[in-house]
């Protein structure tokens, strides 16, 4: 996979020797000399150029990679990179890294984004998912189709506790796709059980998250939106 990434600063370095390891092919660009230090990712490829410029995006040769991942610590950069990156090279995925919460509304296929990871709200998400039992965390949001991934630790007094996962019938478009049990990771059969404190893993959508709340650890919190 080719992967170009927009912002040579701490972040798309990170991501860049994660995807290194991984096998893939990365080129780093950014428009601030300072930063474009081959020697930080020597086995990455460098490009000193503004990313939000068309003729430096076609020298990156965005329409030959797979994916762009818009890293920069500016969000009118990242969601300018990504709107040319999808409309004017079709490139076929998108990452952009949301730097202020406030702006994360924007950060959607209007934009060319396919998906937003925002730092403050991750890290905000791992502190709630680390302490609450019961309550429903979001940990990252999909943007094509609008999916979350989810995550609830299932009170002792549940009254799903002890059921077959195929007797549950999850409300609306839910899936329960991990089952994290004493730190071991379970993919979840029909005829596996929920156990208390299990962390339950799905993937949904935002108007059935309060659903599932409500189902599975009732009266624990009010719904999303409300003081």
């Amino acid at each position: 996979m080719r992967v170009v990434i927009a912002g040579a600063g701490s972040v798309g370095r990170s991501i860049a020797r994660e995807l290194l390891h991984n096998g893939h092919q990365v080129l780093l660009m950014d428009k601030e000399r300072k930063d474009i230090q081959s020697s930080r990712v020597p086995e990455a490829n460098w490009l000193l150029a503004d990313a939000c410029e068309i003729t430096a995006l076609h020298e990156a040769g965005l329409a030959e990679c797979d994916v762009v991942v818009a890293a920069t610590g500016d969000d009118k950069v990242n969601l300018v990179v990504s709107l040319l990156a999808k409309t004017e090279f079709g490139v076929p995925r998108t990452v952009a890294r949301v730097n202020n919460p406030k702006n994360e509304w924007m950060f959607d296929e209007a934009w060319g984004v396919d998906v937003a990871v925002s730092t403050p709200r991750l890290m905000t998400a791992l502190v709630e998912e680390a302490v609450s039992i019961g309550d429903l965390v979001r940990i990252f949001q999909f943007q094509q189709g609008k999916a979350t991934m989810v995550e609830l630790t299932l009170p002792a007094d549940s009254p799903y506790a002890g059921k077959r996962v195929g007797d549950v019938d999850f409300p609306g478009e839910t899936v329960l796709v991990g089952i994290i049990r004493e730190d071991h990771p379970i993919a979840p059969s029909r005829d596996d059980s929920l156990e208390p404190h299990d962390e339950l893993l799905f993937i949904s959508t935002p108007e059935f998250e309060d659903d599932l709340e409500a189902m599975l650890s009732p009266g624990q919190r009010n719904p999303r939106g409300e003081a």
